[in-house]
């Protein structure tokens, strides 16, 4: 009996060590953003705005980028295979326009490829991407181009949806996720010197590192990959807490589409590069490297948390007929506890803005939807190509 034991605890290595990496960069972006005074760039900046179908934002966001911006800051709309009025839209909002239409090639890659095809003749000191549904915080295309410039890197702000309390359980508690994947965790991450992820939107690149960049993919995570791509050039991206680039909250329907597509692109993304990027890190002794492959692997919250209770029960199971000692699930309790506590931690620093506490503790159910979720990802049914979300105003 006691080999079902053994067995079950190798099977739980995996959970242990991602419950660490998930500690550590929860419990250490708990504490606020770092002071810092005025961000001064040097260079020229220029905005590339990747749309597909934006007609209804686009002119809004525009004006809102170059409000701002630094003086002098291009706005560059890439308006890829629309059919509405996007690019329209765009230039009345004072924005640069490129028009792509390439039927045959769909994807944000895409649209990014043809920004910098756009750029060439002219090009900026540093190109910052911010999707066509996303404004910039005060101050915040200034202090991405300052950090660029000062370490010659890709840098990533804060990608946040705008707090929507009174929308439904699924919309606050995604919102939530996000919140604490592309806030906490990275500002964390960025405290023990780990590589940022690049989220898609408030990413900036000097030029010479964006012109070096293999963009032209229908990768529905282009993103991820490119940051995974820089850490493997040993190019770490860096997370840049003190700029966030809002983006509007979604529908619940939107939310269910958005969630598919991102994490059924995160959980791909890490199956083929997670492990190989920790055992390179391991390797070489390169901690970034090594840092990025845990990261990967670590399961998105809500996952994490299902993972966590299906351990403790497993370990449940095996006291009772005798397979294992008390001791094994109360360890796993008091782990699983860890990270209930780490996440309720980061819900009272940072979430409440995001999530009520009548919805919070609605989180069971909303874990039954991403079962749901997760079982249209493994049959391949998520969305493979680049739609419009539907934002709620």
């Amino acid at each position: 009996m006691m080999i079902l034991g053994f067995l079950a605890a190798i099977l739980c290595v995996p959970l242990i060590v991602t419950d660490g990496v998930f500690l550590i960069e929860v419990l250490l972006g708990l504490r606020g953003n770092d002071t810092g005074g005025l961000a001064r760039p040097t260079g020229s900046i220029a905005l590339i705005v990747p749309a597909h179908n934006e007609q209804s934002v686009v002119r809004a966001s525009v004006e809102k980028m170059i409000a701002e911006s630094p003086a002098g800051t291009r706005v560059l709309v890439v308006a890829h295979n629309c059919s509405d009025a996007t690019a329209e839209q765009a230039r009345a909002g004072g924005a640069e326009v490129h028009v792509l239409n390439e039927p045959d090639r769909r994807g944000k890659g895409y649209a990014l490829a043809g920004g910098k095809a756009a750029l060439m003749a002219a090009p900026p000191a540093t190109v910052i991407v911010v999707d066509a549904d996303c404004t910039p915080a005060a101050g915040a295309i200034a202090r991405l181009a300052a950090t660029s410039e000062k370490y010659g890197r890709a840098v990533q702000a804060s990608y946040l949806f705008a707090p929507r309390r009174d929308g439904g359980p699924i919309v606050q508690i995604s919102n939530f996720a996000m919140l604490v994947k592309n806030l906490v965790r990275q500002r964390g991450g960025r405290r023990i010197g780990a590589p940022a992820l690049l989220t898609g939107s408030g990413m900036a690149f000097p030029w010479p590192l964006y012109a070096s960049l293999d963009l032209a993919t229908g990768n529905i995570v282009e993103d991820l990959a490119l940051g995974v791509d820089l850490v493997r050039r040993s190019q770490p991206p860096v997370f840049e807490p003190r700029a966030t680039i809002w983006s509007n909250p979604s529908s619940e329907q939107g939310t269910g589409t958005q969630r598919a597509r991102w994490e059924g692109g995160f959980l791909a993304t890490a199956r083929g590069f997670g492990l190989p990027l920790l055992l390179r890190g391991l390797a070489r002794l390169d901690w970034q490297m090594l840092w990025m492959g845990l990261h990967l692997l670590t399961a998105p919250l809500t996952l994490l948390l299902m993972l966590n209770g299906a351990a403790v029960l497993l370990w449940l199971l095996l006291w009772l007929i005798g397979a294992a000692p008390l001791a094994a699930p109360v360890a796993m309790i008091g782990l699983a506890g860890l990270v209930v506590m780490a996440v309720l931690a980061a819900w009272a620093a940072a979430g409440r803005a995001m999530l009520s506490a009548s919805t919070l503790i609605r989180l069971p159910l909303y874990m039954g939807w991403k079962l749901a979720l997760y079982a249209k990802i493994v049959r391949g049914k998520e969305t493979p190509d680049w739609i419009r979300t539907e934002r709620v105003d």
